[in-house]
């Protein structure tokens, strides 16, 4: 499997408090068989996204836990309008190393109508979106045909796997396993932060989705399109969404 979205490189946000635990983590990781970890430190107001920095950290973190598994770097983006400025000029600095995918987080609190032409803006420079973890935010929960119309525009929809198993609330389970049923769920991830809650572990969240949606359709998530996404290839696995309107406190996690 493929982790594209962890908390892993210590004390540079709200993720790992130390060497010894992001070498737990990895460890952790490579026992439920994950094989490529991305390092996704967040960039917003409260963290400073220091590339060259954290790639030393990379280096080091690799040498600590040798071939257990392999590691590069990525971003949690948050989207601004000071960040998009960025990022638009100088796209590769956010991106999944090597690659023309990148991670980008909305807000909580507002998630305005010019997002879409932001990830249009983002396409024309080569980058293509990956919305992390719609069924967590509780605006999109309240439209989910949102990110429905997204993933139809081309962005690529990672949700959190510990979502589908109930980790985040009834609520946040209802919203997964929708977008899961309405397949506009591209890349299981774990956003793992820590070795006692957010763990890095995928596993569970494969086993999930193939309760839903087949064995086929699971492992797609884990592994063929989150490899795909570190090699800079198109998704193997990009179904178009099936419409249909979402009921918040109703039958939206059919099995």
């Amino acid at each position: 499997m493929v982790d594209i979205h962890s908390h892993i490189l210590p004390e540079v946000d709200d993720g790992s408090k130390s060497w010894d635990i992001s070498v737990a983590m990895c460890r952790m990781a490579a026992a439920d068989g994950i094989t490529h970890q991305v390092a996704t430190p967040h960039a917003n107001d409260r963290y400073h996204y220091d590339r060259p920095y954290l790639q030393g950290l990379i280096a080091h973190l690799q040498g600590l836990v040798g071939n257990a598994l392999t590691l590069s770097l990525g971003c949690d983006f948050h989207l601004s309008y000071d960040n998009l400025q960025n990022v638009l000029a100088d796209p590769s600095r956010y991106a999944i190393e090597g690659s023309r995918y990148m991670l980008v987080e909305l807000s909580n609190y507002s998630v305005p109508p010019q997002t879409t032409d932001c990830f249009l803006k983002l396409g024309d420079r080569g980058i293509t979106a990956i919305i992390t973890h719609p069924e967590r935010n509780p605006i999109l929960r309240e439209n989910l045909q949102r990110v429905v119309e997204w993933a139809e525009q081309g962005c690529v929809i990672q949700m959190t796997g510990s979502a589908l198993t109930g980790f985040w609330g009834e609520r946040v389970r209802r919203a997964a396993h929708w977008l899961l049923e309405h397949d506009a769920v591209h890349v299981l991830a774990t956003d793992a932060h820590d070795m006692e809650k957010r763990i890095p572990v995928l596993s569970t969240a494969r086993d999930a989705a193939a309760e839903i949606k087949g064995d086929e359709v699971a492992q797609a998530l884990v592994d063929a399109n989150p490899r795909a996404i570190i090699n800079s290839q198109p998704l193997p696995y990009f179904p178009r969404p099936v419409v249909g309107s979402y009921r918040k406190t109703s039958g939206a996690q059919r099995r």
